[in-house]
């Protein structure tokens, strides 16, 4: 706990610095504002978390807030933020926030105001998401198992996943890699006989090495320091957490951490101004930067710099891989019609392309507890967003599902408290975990997504050399686009002399 106070002629300001998950932190703040009675107690709270502190239900988010670009990755980061305040909240039986709730309450008692000083958590997690590097994501986002299950489950897990993932393409372009094709054995049976052998073999491998890598990266029992949670107001403990945090993700704790100083001071600043003594408490690692504004406004940057949603590169690899994708599709039906290639041909390659997405992505979208409405929506779009992997079929069936669903901040905590129970039997934590939103939600999107992406080499490597027997195999059709090509370049040729 620590605490200083920024006063000038208009008003004064009292920083209090608190770890939001201890008990000693609360002490120290119903103490504070008891004995200060300031005009005004400024808590680190936007107005969701504060309603979700008070015990109300936050707005539910609208299908454009949640869906729109990597929200959903963004709020598993955000998950996992909360999950750990949380299991640190369970380790020292307090609730998380209980700080910033001993705050409002006691200025309630003492008829101070209240003035909710931080940014909006949704636009906080956003921008934070936009300026981590891919890797630092994915690192992130691993953590996030881990702090569920061993080692082993989630190394074996991601593993095993990732082997079915490698092994379509695999097998569509390569296979049989393993068994031998036999006439006594339908190829559609070796085919699938040899897909399960691959991706085991590869899931086991990778989810090998996964686990040892997890495991050697852990920290040794006897290197493990005993963890005091009122170290966590300690000014050197503090700096040094945020310091390994820049060194992990420089742009994420500019973010997370600097941003919201600033922004906290913008608002501090302007209450002083109209001359309120002022007690505001934040968490500890906020309070050095929100000190050192306070003493310096003019260093301030400007507000519009720190609000808004933070864009992402323009031509970044993803995209540019996006839109290479669509391209190639598109040059594939335009060569193989300049070559001549009958329609009922082109028809028939268009309509299974369709029917396997469709089919595919419904499917999945099922078993991940979509309403048939948004599982056929995401089914009937699911040949267009292969097409153009910027989009995704997970989307559309996302928006038709949140007809059903009601998704707030709130579902978070949920999780957490099912996520806590270390008794329950995994089906049963399993089916809890889908009666919520937001999960239900991030299953229906992901899971429409894989089908189609395993659709897509599907088509690849069963359906495209069946239909392309009647114009010489698959090799007709590399013969068809080559003489597409010529054709295109006498075209143009013709046209410009």
């Amino acid at each position: 706990m620590s605490d200083s106070t920024a006063t000038t002629d208009e008003g004064s300001v009292r920083v209090v610095g608190t770890a939001h998950v201890s008990p000693e932190s609360v002490g120290e703040v119903e103490r504070t504002i008891a004995e200060e009675r300031p005009d005004v107690v400024a808590v680190e709270l936007d107005e969701g978390r504060f309603r979700q502190l008070k015990g109300e239900q936050p707005d539910d988010l609208s299908a454009g807030d949640l869906l729109r670009g990597n929200t959903v990755f963004q709020f598993l980061a955000y998950w996992m933020l909360s999950y750990v305040q949380t299991r640190l909240g369970d380790e020292f039986d307090i609730s998380p926030g209980a700080d910033m709730l001993a705050a409002v309450e006691t200025a309630e008692e003492v008829g101070s105001g209240v003035a909710l000083v931080d940014r909006d958590i949704q636009m906080t997690i956003q921008r934070f998401w936009a300026r981590m590097t891919g890797g630092e994501k994915l690192q992130m986002l691993l953590s996030l198992p881990l702090a569920f299950a061993s080692p082993l489950a989630v190394g074996l897990g991601i593993g095993l996943t990732t082997g079915l993932l490698l092994g379509v393409p695999l097998e569509a372009f390569l296979g049989p890699l393993v068994l031998p094709a036999t006439p006594a054995i339908p190829g559609l049976l070796v085919s699938i006989a040899d897909f399960l052998l691959v991706a085991t073999v590869l899931g086991l491998a990778l989810g090998t090495l996964l686990t040892t890598a997890f495991v050697w990266s852990a920290p040794e029992e006897d290197e493990q320091e005993e963890f005091d949670i009122e170290d966590m107001t300690d000014t050197d403990v503090v700096s040094t957490m945020l310091e390994e945090f820049r060194q992990f993700s420089p742009g994420g704790a500019e973010a997370l951490i600097d941003e919201r100083d600033a922004f906290i001071a913008h608002r501090l600043v302007a209450l002083r101004e109209q001359g309120h003594r002022v007690v505001a408490v934040v968490g500890a690692g906020h309070r050095e930067g929100i000190e050192r504004y306070l003493g310096h406004p003019e260093t301030l940057p400007p507000m519009d710099s720190l609000v808004g949603h933070e864009s992402g590169r323009r031509f970044s690899p993803y995209k540019i891989l996006g839109y290479l994708f669509t391209l190639g599709f598109l040059v594939f039906f335009l060569l193989l019609a300049m070559a001549g290639a009958r329609n009922g041909f082109l028809l028939r390659l268009f309509g299974a392309w369709f029917f396997i997405n469709g089919i595919f992505a419904t499917v999945l979208a099922k078993l991940g507890g979509a309403h048939w409405a948004s599982a056929l929506v995401g089914g009937a779009v699911a040949w267009l967003t292969s097409v153009n992997p910027l989009l995704a079929p997970g989307w559309f069936a996302g928006y038709v599902e949140l007809r059903y669903l009601d998704v707030n901040v709130g579902d978070i905590n949920t999780l957490n408290e099912i996520l806590s129970d270390e008794e329950s039997p995994l089906d049963e934590l399993w089916e809890r975990l889908r009666e919520v939103a937001l999960f239900r939600l991030i299953a229906i999107v992901a899971l429409t997504n894989v089908g189609s992406i395993v659709a897509s080499f599907l088509f690849a490597a069963i359906v495209l050399p069946i239909l392309a027997a009647g114009v010489g195999g698959v090799d007709g059709v590399v013969s068809l686009m080559v003489q597409g090509a010529e054709n295109s370049a006498d075209l143009i040729w013709g046209a410009l002399t």
